[in-house]
């Protein structure tokens, strides 16, 4: 008896085994990154955008060769977050046109990623726009559109559109992404929160149009949205307001730097840590519903030690550009990113 209750256990245990190395093979990571990578300007003067601060007549002078290591450090940084290899998706803010995106996936090991590029300019009045890098085979955008935000209190403010795209990772299943960069606190916290506020409900109002034709839709937010995760634009407007515990109910955004923030952790570094670069997730995603799954129940933080600025005072913090001075840094922000698993047999495939 003792001898067939061992045999039935490891019977079990191989049977265990060789189901999960089965579902191993099907699935494959699906990485999504987001990079603030701060004012990655040209050196050609663009009349129609207030660009003057990034010329060689600028005070700081901007010149080709400061340029070409600014896309330099930024390779470096966006070729570090996936072992060798690149994030099927990369969310990118404060590009001012295409050439620059294309200048960036040209540099170092990120030609390594043969990255295409979603990008259009928008009307912001910097001439900074949102853009999206994807790697074809292992993304394909089926329907993109820019989002234009017209407020009603100022309606001539101009600033970045929203990047959406639906498509289908590794041709199984569908997912809808938004890039985003809200507007900023520049003139003023509480004198520029009504922007975000509207943009949140804006998006809100966008994404539950895609949960009436299916609940349990594939649906990532990443963004600098300018605003904490515990920020009335982001816990009120957008409705991001769920910590990732289940059970998970249908038609709900979680935003998956809430939790690294209420720790104290962050992406930027003003007076103290913020998180303003967030991905928010739909239930889908968490739960796993239709083949694609959240591998952690957090953003991660890329914070390399080359990346920081070590003041004499103070802790360290990210290592940017310029402000004030050139410094020759990488970013003032810090990228994030979530790794999905998704399930590559083929048994789920929607279209929405």
């Amino acid at each position: 008896m003792k001898n067939k209750i061992i045999r039935l256990i490891l019977t079990l245990v191989v049977a265990i085994f060789l189901l999960s190395s089965c579902y191993d093979e099907k699935s494959k990571n699906f990485t999504v990154a987001f990079y603030n990578v701060e004012n990655l300007f040209d050196t050609i003067d663009n009349p129609l955008t207030r660009d003057n601060d990034y010329l060689p007549s600028s005070r700081i002078p901007w010149n080709t060769k400061r340029y070409y290591h600014k896309l330099d450090n930024l390779s470096k940084v966006m070729s570090t977050i996936v072992p060798n290899g690149f994030p099927a998706v990369f969310g990118l803010c404060e590009v001012e046109n295409r050439q620059v995106i294309e200048d960036l996936i040209n540099r170092g090991k990120l030609k390594n990623a043969h990255y295409k590029i979603i990008h259009k300019d928008s009307p912001d009045e910097r001439g900074i726009d949102a853009a999206l890098l994807y790697q074809p085979d292992t993304f394909l955008p089926l329907v993109t559109r820019f989002i234009h935000l017209t407020f009603p209190s100022n309606p001539n403010y101009g600033t970045r559109d929203i990047l959406y795209t639906k498509g289908l990772a590794y041709g199984v299943d569908t997912i809808h992404i938004f890039i985003n960069h809200w507007v900023s606190r520049y003139g003023g916290r509480k004198k520029t929160e009504q922007f975000r506020r509207y943009t949140g409900r804006l998006l809100r109002l966008i994404t539950d149009s895609i949960f009436n034709v299916q609940p349990n839709a594939n649906i990532l937010i990443a963004g600098d949205l300018n605003d904490n995760p515990t920020d009335s634009s982001i816990l009120v407007a957008l409705g991001a307001n769920k910590e990732v515990i289940a059970p998970f109910a249908e038609k709900q955004l979680y935003d998956l730097g809430l939790t690294e923030y209420k720790n104290g952790v962050g992406s930027l570094y003003y007076h103290g840590w913020d998180l303003f670069d967030q991905i928010i997730v739909s239930t889908a995603l968490i739960a796993g519903y239709n083949g694609m799954k959240t591998v952690t129940d957090h953003e991660i933080i890329v914070k390399k030690n080359w990346m920081l600025y070590h003041p004499k005072k103070g802790p360290a913090r990210p290592n940017r550009t310029s402000a004030g001075r050139y410094y020759g840094g990488y970013s003032d922000h810090l990228p994030v990113f979530i790794t999905i698993k998704v399930n590559t047999a083929g048994e789920i495939f929607t279209i929405i």
